[in-house]
């Protein structure tokens, strides 16, 4: 199919494999760039030369588009850029800070730039200052969310109204069904990120994988509610978290001590069950296997069309 979004990011299908850390290596990013879809690295796990491998090696692997994912509140986002840009990457989404301040970079480059946000007045700061894409994220998502707490059905159709770029929905999807209702609502595409976590390409620990496809619908929670809100699967570790934040309130200090320890790359990487932070939506209930990255997508785009005919006979 052909839209704004696949025209815009030269992929076949309006799907986009989310770049999240600990998961979204080169194996995983070219693998969804095969299958016709946008993979993208996750760019908030690695150092400069860690992610410049990974460009190199998912170059080697497809000729199809992908992209980087990069948190723009990193402390070496400079140096990241400047090897995203030297290696020639022409599809970069941002996230996790305010795209303007490195966004003439990207344009002089050539890059499309698509920006991450989790309310309206995100989304319109994004458009003015030149972003050609938006991926709006509902509280439903793995890893960190907004403070606003808007779920994906409510702040599609707000941003679609609101802006003029194109709208890419996340956030709790993970089949074929999820993407024909973001479509309802407005999205020109969908981004991936739990169902692609739970991949054989997928660079995270095993353990982590099998706990995404045995999670049911309440085995996720959110904590830092005031500070930094993160989705991860109930562990000892986040109910440890959640009762110090219940019945003590939470500093910002406090937090960014539980937090910074490495959690992410504990619960996910290397399957720590104690004491790390498995980070995953709420759509790891519709997650029932550990497939290709290319099963993921040919699934999804049958499921698309076969919702839509039933809608539609």
């Amino acid at each position: 199919m052909t839209n704004r979004v696949t025209q815009l990011l030269k992929i076949n299908f309006p799907i986009i494999q989310a770049g999240m850390v600990w998961v979204s290596g080169w194996k995983l990013a070219s693998a969804v760039a095969n299958a016709g879809a946008l993979g993208l690295i996750g760019a908030g796990s690695m150092k400069p030369d860690l992610l410049r491998e990974h460009i190199q090696k998912t170059t080697t692997a497809t000729n199809k588009s992908f992209g980087v994912n990069i948190p723009l509140l990193r402390g070496d986002i400079e140096e990241l850029i400047s090897v995203i840009l030297e290696e020639k990457v022409k599809i970069i989404f941002t996230s996790a800070g305010h795209p303007g301040r490195h966004i003439e970079k990207f344009k002089n480059s050539g890059c499309v730039v698509v920006h991450v946000v989790a309310n309206v007045k995100q989304a319109l700061k994004a458009e003015v200052c030149g972003c050609d894409a938006i991926v709006a994220e509902g509280f439903e998502a793995g890893g960190h969310n907004g403070l606003d707490e808007i779920t994906t059905m409510a702040l599609i159709p707000q941003i679609v109204d609101a802006v003029k770029i194109p709208v890419i929905a996340a956030g709790g999807i993970a089949d074929g069904r999820g993407m024909t209702a973001a479509f309802a609502l407005g999205a020109e595409g969908v981004q991936i990120g739990t169902r692609f976590a739970a991949t054989i390409e997928s660079s995270a620990h095993e353990l982590y994988k099998q706990k995404i496809v045995e999670a049911n619908d309440g085995d996720t929670i959110l904590t830092y509610h005031n500070i930094l809100p993160v989705r991860a699967l109930k562990n000892p570790f986040m109910a440890e978290v959640q009762k110090e934040e219940t019945q003590k309130g939470m500093t910002k200090d406090r937090m960014m001590e539980l937090h910074a320890k490495g959690r992410e790359r504990k619960g996910i990487f290397e399957g720590n069950w104690e004491e790390g932070e498995m980070e995953m939506g709420q759509s790891s209930g519709l997650v029932h296997d550990i497939v290709r990255a290319k099963e993921i997508v040919d699934r999804m785009m049958k499921e698309f069309e076969e919702t839509k005919r039933r809608l539609v006979p």
